[in-house]
């Protein structure tokens, strides 16, 4: 039978999957950023439906049907609450030993975070530090990392190169030759790295606020 609890997780996994926080769905679609928070969810002390007008925008918004919703909302139903994936801080990530080849964690090392099941065992996440990603990412602020996603032009990434640089950025450009990187915060420049330097490129699904 499905449950309150199902359909607010599988809300939460529609937008963790299209790189959003629960508030930037709502925003994006049209609708107060609050309408999705833990607090809307309950009503005088009990469990309360979303409305089928919120469902129908968030669908909208991320060009989804409902029959792709009806398939999150029953798989993650059936994964249980969520999964327990690794955390680590931005900095320390980039020493070696955290990370393998293909840059999946490796298990140890890394502290843990209870957090929804996103359907890719290799999640993890990474706390921010700096302010190159300002507004957006700020420092002490949690992403999480799904590297089993496709990676494609303005997505939000995690790079690490060969130097064991660990970089948070957008994703602007990747060619044959080179990768072509941005902050959000503008006064840092772009950044061009070869190719044949960047180790591994992961994108981030899900930011903290």
């Amino acid at each position: 039978m499905m449950t309150h609890s199902d359909v607010w997780r599988a809300i939460d996994l529609l937008a963790a999957q299209n790189g959003l926080s629960i508030s930037e769905l709502a925003r994006q679609s049209g609708l107060d950023r609050t309408t999705f928070a833990k607090s809307k969810r309950r009503r005088d002390g009990r469990p309360r439906w979303p409305s089928t007008e919120s469902l129908s925008r968030i669908l909208q918004a991320t060009d989804s049907s409902m029959s792709q919703f009806s398939a999150l909302l029953h798989s993650h139903a059936g994964q249980g609450a969520g999964l327990c994936i690794p955390i680590i801080g931005l900095a320390q990530a980039g020493r070696s030993g955290y990370f393998d080849d293909s840059g999946y964690p490796v298990a140890s090392g890394w502290d843990s975070l209870d957090f929804p099941n996103l359907g890719d065992s290799n999640a993890y996440a990474l706390e921010i530090c700096g302010e190159s990603m300002e507004p957006v990412y700020r420092k002490g602020d949690i992403v999480i990392v799904s590297p089993n996603s496709a990676v494609l032009p303005a997505d939000r990434v995690v790079v690490k190169n060969n130097e064991g640089e660990i970089l948070a950025k957008q994703l602007i450009k990747m060619t044959v030759r080179d990768v072509r990187l941005a902050s959000i915060n503008r006064a840092h420049g772009d950044i061009i790295i070869p190719r044949r330097d960047v180790e591994w490129m992961s994108r981030i699904v899900w930011v903290s606020q």
